[in-house]
């Protein structure tokens, strides 16, 4: 194997082994063959990564609210360059072995907030085209049953460790230094990168950051905004909901025990 495909496979290896839906066959790879060129430049760090993805993510955002079909295109694709980024900063850091609690938190944080001010921005635009304050009100519910799903999470840990101070030393800890290995990539064959690519397929079901990033760019360019909306708060409704029925069974459970 000669050096730049050594370098390749390195890269490759820092992918999430989670990475969500469009993000592990579509937004990933393209990071993973940006960061292939950036990745030695010692002053471009994944933290001004990270503020590029955003700042990005607020020019589509202003494009969407300014309205017209060319600025729903042009701000298309310009969630799918921020959310590439998104995923260049992780690999960069895992590649340098630079990973830190502060980084992934910064990180966590902006990819939030833009998923909130996306759909803000596609319901305000909806609205201005209907008249209707019903993708308004989509956007919010969508919104809100999105944060939920993360904010049950942190509240079931959070109650957990009320009740015993021993349950943070329960979990395990996660090395985001080192990088997480695919059953995909350049040096596996043709069979094995198409298994790898249809079983992915199966996490579209999921509703997550990065199926949001397919639908709200196809949602754009064919400029179909409100059954978007629509598919997007019912989606996180049952998800929020799910996962909260979910976390107070195990915490009656624990209760019981």
């Amino acid at each position: 194997m000669n050096i730049s495909n050594k370098k390749l496979t390195k890269l490759w290896a820092t992918k999430n082994k989670d990475d969500e839906w469009w993000s592990s066959f579509v937004t990933s790879p393209l990071a993973i063959f940006a960061n292939y060129f950036v990745v030695d430049i010692k002053w471009l760090t994944p933290n001004i990564i990270t503020l590029l993805s955003f700042l990005v993510a607020l020019v589509s955002v202003a494009l969407i609210v300014i309205g017209g079909h060319i600025n729903f295109v042009i701000a298309a694709f310009l969630i799918q360059f921020s959310h590439t980024l998104d995923c260049m900063d992780g690999q960069m850091a895992r590649f340098r072995k630079t990973s830190s609690p502060t980084g992934s938190y910064y990180d966590k944080l902006t990819d939030h907030l833009q998923v909130a001010l996306w759909f803000g921005a596609v319901g305000y635009a909806a609205y201005d085209q209907t008249q209707s304050i019903t993708p308004l009100l989509l956007a919010f519910a969508g919104v809100t049953f999105y944060s939920l799903r993360g904010y049950s999470k942190y509240m079931f840990l959070y109650t957990k460790m009320q009740n015993d101070s021993d349950q943070l030393k329960q979990i395990p800890a996660k090395d985001t230094t080192e990088p997480t290995i695919e059953k995909a990539g350049i040096s596996f064959s043709t069979a094995e990168n198409l298994r790898w690519f249809f079983n992915e397929q199966r996490k579209i079901v999921f509703f997550n950051e990065g199926v949001f990033i397919f639908m709200l760019s196809a949602a754009l360019i064919f400029n179909v905004l409100t059954p978007m909306l629509i598919l997007f708060a019912l989606s996180q409704f049952i998800y929020a909901i799910k996962r909260s029925l979910s976390q107070i069974a195990q915490l009656k459970e624990q209760n019981q025990n």
